[in-house]
């Protein structure tokens, strides 16, 4: 089982790729739909990383994988123009899937 990532910018595949993770650059919505698609028929991929920019440019299909598909688990992160404050949504994680609050 492993990680994938779906970017829309190449320094967070290379940074995803120093930490052994594979994944594609996209850009468009229907680019991103076959890389999901092809993500998710995989048997290997267990967790598939989608940057916010692109969960934005397609938030239907998005959240109709998260809420329609067991596997693989699909989670948004902030890249390096990201919006949202990391620590507070690495924080909400963990207590979300621990119960631990920090």
């Amino acid at each position: 089982m492993r990680f994938y990532l779906i970017s829309d910018n190449v320094d967070t595949q290379m940074g995803m790729r120093l930490a052994g993770i594979e994944g594609v650059v996209v850009h468009e919505p229907a680019e991103v739909r076959e890389a999901l698609k092809e993500a998710a028929e995989d048997s290997g991929i267990a967790v598939v990383l989608i940057t916010e920019k692109l969960v934005k440019l397609c938030e239907e299909m998005f959240y109709d994988y998260k809420l329609n598909h067991k596997q693989p688990l699909i989670i948004s992160i902030p890249d390096r123009h990201a919006t949202s404050n990391i620590t507070e949504q690495i924080s909400g994680y963990i207590e979300s899937a621990i119960g631990l609050k920090l």
